[in-house]
């Protein structure tokens, strides 16, 4: 673990001697990469090591301020994506690190509409960043919602390596249909013709056009096993203790 802290720390100060002009998509790909390190190290099955990440918090740090620093002048529509929706991750594993230890998310004031963070020149509340930047900005794209993670249990689970720029449709594609397969995420009850389906889906209704057949058509696209459309939607209730991998 120390040599991982130690690559974090050499390559954020080796990106400081960039000239000023390269220095903004240089430190875009220098966020690529330490995500990919930090979420390899931390995160297994979708869950998150927030003890060891809290008592080694260097990394986390360098993260958070790199988010902050990134410029997204002049990048693509992918650039950007991948962008956004590491920094909403690494964002929620930062802060329940600073408030460790935590027993559910919520547990902390603030958590998704109150606390803010420098991201890329701007200050934004965690449901800004999903609301304004990542889901307004892209055509309130529903599979959006398999790929951020907000530290509980019944989050979609977290990948455990970084979105970036060539990979982010494939695995905003993969990890919908990883979601959307999951017995533990969407479950049927054959008995009463019932399909138990996440509040996510209630409460970004609109993002799923709105009504019970719309959402069970939505789902199939991505099911293996179909679900049939006399089925009724039920909304389990979510489970926001932490996600979090014990040592």
């Amino acid at each position: 673990m120390k040599k991982i802290t130690q690559f974090f720390i050499a390559v954020f100060f080796l990106s400081s001697t960039i000239g000023l002009n390269a220095q903004s998509q240089e430190k875009l790909e220098l966020f690529f990469k330490l995500s990919d390190y930090f979420l390899k190290r931390h995160v297994y099955k979708g869950l998150v090591n927030y003890q060891y990440s809290s008592q080694n918090s260097a990394e986390i740090e360098l993260l958070h301020k790199t988010i902050g620093e990134v410029s997204l002048t002049n990048t693509t529509p992918s650039e950007r994506k991948a962008f956004y929706i590491n920094a909403y991750n690494i964002l929620v594993i930062y802060q329940v690190t600073k408030a460790y230890p935590l027993a559910r998310p919520l547990d902390k004031d603030g958590f998704f509409d109150k606390v803010q963070y420098a991201v890329a020149g701007e200050q934004l509340t965690l449901n800004d960043l999903e609301s304004k930047k990542i889901l307004q900005a892209n055509d309130n794209d529903p599979r959006f919602h398999f790929v951020l993670a907000c530290a509980a249990i019944s989050c979609p689970k977290l990948y455990n390596l970084a979105y970036k720029p060539e990979n982010v449709e494939k695995l905003m594609e993969e990890r919908t249909i990883l979601a959307l397969n999951d017995e533990s995420f969407i479950y049927l009850d054959r008995q009463s013709k019932t399909v138990m389906v996440s509040k996510i889906f209630e409460w970004y209704t609109s993002d799923f056009s709105g009504n019970s057949d719309s959402i069970i058509e939505y789902i199939n696209q991505y099911r293996t096993e179909k679900i049939p459309s006399n089925y009724k939607v039920r909304y389990y209730e979510y489970d926001w203790t932490l996600n979090e991998r014990k040592s």
